[in-house]
């Protein structure tokens, strides 16, 4: 598995047996220092009672004054350690979604990059090649002389085909182990080869197999519907003569099995009278290398393009056909989104508390109906728009605040905290247009402490 699909590099993972024992080797080391406090503590009030023994009336003042502001302090530490708790624990359970979710997205970008530039089938041109007698020149020294001497040498030269007629059918097959998909190709080819020349009437017509089959099956060339015999393994050139002016066809057919795409190189020739017709008997597919077929018909699953090009058309890349994939788009949301999310329910809870009177069992329901809001989004984000999921989850989370309020305006309140602190935030780190959502999210929330705390909003503890 490649390096990119293991999750996101420096963040815990308590799905790592490693993270996790660490993890409770750090909580076991904060646990000890909270008690070493609370015994530091415990010793200097026991100091400050025996200093004071004898003075018994100061004795009484000092723990009376210092009871009532340590309840006060021992009860905002109590949610302050309640919210630290459920902020820790936020954390990592969302960094170690957030990490599974990337491993899952990558692991779906390296399925679709497997399937579309896996193996493929290269199909190129056939040549025409012939050998002529091309004079040269060269010094040579004959008794201390510099004589000139003049020379004949073989020289290999290429035609350009002078027509091409190519039928290609193509089917695929997914339901193959340890492959996303392979293509059936049925390849036909007719080729007309047109002597131009004067002097020479002895060819090579060289029709080499395609590049990248794992299987090839009934591969013949033929002349005139006479089939060529290969002399030797390996060796696809077949001699042929034609005479000055004169015209001839060749045909090449074969079965072959390869990778999710077929290309026909032109191998630097020029095309003339050039007409290949590509049909897929599956869907997606479309045509490669961005050489934009002249015709394009789809029928029920089946698509075909043809090329044509008339005179002298010279193609640098192959082009061909491949199976087409929807897009990945939006990929890196959701992780991001369970990265913020314990400031955004940091946010939520702060807001609940300028707003209405908060207990620890409040707190408590809050935050795991929060935490478990999110989770659901993360799983069920998979299968539907993540988008469309959070309106339905969020329909819920607005029902189950309403019983945060101890009266109507009291829920309602609840229900405009949800709203400002939770619901919109989440949202806008869903959509693209974040900065605009979160900035309304702010104003709304900067406008609902406003209202409710500058401008004698009545009293959410008031009864019905």
């Amino acid at each position: 598995m490649s390096s990119t699909a293991q999750g996101i590099p420096g963040l815990p993972d308590l799905t790592h047996p490693h993270e996790l024992i660490q993890f409770g080797t750090e909580i076991l080391k904060g646990s000890l220092l909270f008690v070493f406090l609370v015994i530091a503590l415990g010793v200097a009030i026991a100091l400050i009672n025996f200093s004071l023994r004898r003075q018994t009336t100061e004795q009484a003042v000092f723990f009376g004054e210092w009871a009532i502001r340590y309840s006060q302090l021992l009860q905002g530490l109590q949610h302050l350690a309640l919210i630290l708790i459920l902020l820790v624990t936020g954390f990592f359970l969302c960094s170690t979604l957030s990490n599974r979710y990337h491993h899952w997205e990558q692991a779906m970008v390296a399925q679709v990059v497997e399937s579309v530039a896996g193996d493929k089938l290269e199909q190129t041109a056939p040549q025409v090649r012939y050998v002529t007698q091309e004079p040269y020149t060269y010094n040579t020294q004959v008794n201390g002389k510099i004589v000139t001497v003049k020379a004949t040498q073989p020289v290999t030269r290429y035609l350009n085909l002078a027509g091409s007629q190519i039928q290609v059918k193509l089917n695929q097959s997914v339901d193959v182990k340890g492959r996303s998909s392979i293509y059936d190709v049925d390849y036909t080819a007719e080729y007309k080869v047109l002597n131009q020349l004067k002097n020479t009437n002895n060819f090579f017509f060289e029709a080499p197999p395609p590049n990248g089959y794992s299987l090839l099956k009934s591969y013949k060339v033929e002349r005139e519907g006479n089939r060529l015999p290969q002399t030797n393994p390996g060796d696809y050139g077949f001699p042929f003569e034609l005479q000055p002016g004169q015209e001839t066809t060749f045909r090449v057919s074969y079965r072959a099995q390869a990778g999710p795409r077929w290309v026909y190189s032109a191998a630097g020739q020029l095309l003339s009278q050039f007409r290949l017709t590509a049909t897929a008997n599956f869907s997606p597919v479309e045509f490669a290398s961005g050489i934009v077929p002249d015709e394009t018909k789809v029928e029920g699953r089946s698509t075909q393009f043809t090329w044509i090009f008339d005179d002298n058309v010279s193609v640098k890349n192959p082009f061909g056909v491949f199976t087409n994939t929807k897009p990945i788009r939006n990929t890196g949301i959701i992780p991001r989104l369970l990265l913020l999310a314990p400031a955004v329910f940091l946010w939520w809870i702060l807001l609940l508390y300028l707003s209405l009177p908060m207990s620890l069992k409040n707190v408590a329901i809050a935050g795991g109906i929060f935490f478990a809001c999110l989770l659901t989004l993360t799983y069920l984000g998979r299968l539907i728009n993540a988008q469309l999921v959070w309106v339905m989850i969020s329909l819920i989370l607005l029902a189950l605040s309403w019983g945060l309020g101890i009266n109507r305006r009291a829920a309602i309140g609840a229900m405009v905290c949800t709203i400002a602190g939770a619901i919109l935030p989440v949202f806008g780190l869903l959509i693209p247009y974040s900065g605009l959502t979160l900035s309304l999210a702010g104003l709304l929330s900067a406008v609902w402490l406003a209202i409710r705390h500058w401008y004698s909003f009545p009293s959410l503890l008031q009864e019905r």
